[in-house]
């Protein structure tokens, strides 16, 4: 079935906004509009790169540049895809309060946020970090707003495509100290990408007819849970033995070699008990929860073991 939205539709669904009657926007729609939480998350991976490759002495100046950088481009990032998705948004339940798709905010207005966020951001980067970051800031936008966006309307590859973005944040701070993409570098980067399809899979099983009545083909919806957890599964043995590699070329000592083969293994008993659990909803719930978890202890390993490396 054709999931791509018509111009026609698209200037239907501007009018509509156009001429709803709301009530008009507040700070609070402004801020969600860029997605707050998942910018957060993505400064911890930042924060935890740049932490690394300066070995538990950051130049602090550097650090919060890189991160206000960073921050600006990842919530341009939200603010466009918001604007991108206004017309699905309305057709699921947890999204069809959202700002743009609720009429509080016109679309040109998130429109022009965005972009201006991401040139704020990326100018920080580039003057103040270096291009390298600069560089990388601009690869995960454009894997986000460019390639994942539209990719979520026509294939369920989009949550492996949207993993690069998501996995650009730990090396821009990587870069933002070395200006080198070396090997730890890379490692960060398989890490962070081979962490969020299993995260992102167990969210498309709990939002399943979300996604079914807004047309996007995620996995759970087109492939059904059987094959869902399967593909969960592989991703998450491909994870924890490139997670144990950091301990070789990443400022990282045996606090995070232990702290990983523990949440590792953890891990993998959960996805395993994915094929026999009778409540795939609950397992989905708690396999999201774990996830969280996962990156935040991984997160935290990293910066106490390169303190005390």
């Amino acid at each position: 079935m054709d999931q791509q939205v018509t111009y026609h539709e698209t200037i239907e669904s501007d009018s509509a906004i156009e001429h709803q009657t709301v009530q008009p926007a507040t700070w609070s729609d402004y801020l969600h509009l860029t997605k707050p939480g998942i910018t957060i998350s993505n400064l911890m991976t930042t924060f935890a790169g740049f932490w690394l490759a300066s070995a538990g002495s950051p130049d602090w100046t550097i650090l919060l540049y890189t991160l206000v950088g960073t921050a600006l481009v990842i919530a341009s990032g939200a603010a466009l895809n918001n604007y991108y998705d206004r017309e699905l948004d309305l057709k699921m339940k947890r999204t069809r309060n959202r700002g743009i798709a609720a009429g509080r905010i016109h679309p040109r207005n998130a429109l022009a946020i965005g972009i201006v966020l991401l040139l704020a951001g990326l100018v920080i980067l580039f003057m103040l970090v270096n291009p390298l970051a600069a560089v990388w800031g601009l690869i995960g936008h454009v894997f986000y707003v460019l390639i994942y966006t539209p990719m979520k309307r026509v294939s369920s590859l989009n949550t492996v495509v949207g993993g690069i973005s998501g996995a650009a944040p730990p090396v821009i701070g990587w870069v933002a100290v070395t200006q080198s993409m070396d090997m730890g570098a890379w490692l960060l980067f398989l890490i962070l990408f081979l962490w969020q399809p299993p995260h992102f899979l167990a969210l498309a099983m709990l939002k399943v007819e979300d996604y079914r009545a807004g047309g996007i083909p995620m996995l759970p919806v087109v492939k059904g849970f059987a094959e869902t957890k399967r593909q969960m599964f592989l991703w998450g043995a491909a994870l924890v033995p490139a997670s144990l590699l950091l301990f070789f070329h990443g400022n990282v000592n045996y606090i995070y070699l232990v702290s990983m083969t523990i949440l590792g293994l953890i891990y993998l008993v959960l996805l395993f008990q994915g094929f026999s659990v009778k409540d795939e909803l609950k397992w989905a719930r708690k396999l999201f929860s774990y996830s969280i978890l996962y990156l935040m202890l991984m997160c935290l390993a990293m910066v106490i073991s390169a303190v005390f490396n």
